[in-house]
């Protein structure tokens, strides 16, 4: 699996955080919620989705030859 970059928030940066609540097993995943002190609030929600990917190719001399892609999302 590739790595990737990191998804930067940088408008919440210097914020004073005044909770921070953590909501797990829902049924979309864990949701995080965080209220600031200036009246604010962020949320993020954490989940883990099954993808399929698959291939049918023919092999023969040289490379495989890609004939068809499955993906699901």
């Amino acid at each position: 699996m590739a790595s990737e970059e990191p998804t930067e928030c940088s408008t919440l940066s210097g914020k004073t955080i005044k909770t921070l609540n953590i909501f797990r097993a829902t049924t979309n995943g864990t949701e995080i919620q965080i209220d600031f002190t200036d009246g604010t609030s962020f949320t993020c929600l954490v989940s883990n989705r099954t993808e399929i990917e698959a291939n049918l190719s023919l092999c023969g001399a040289g490379e495989p030859q890609v004939l068809e892609q499955y993906l699901s999302k």
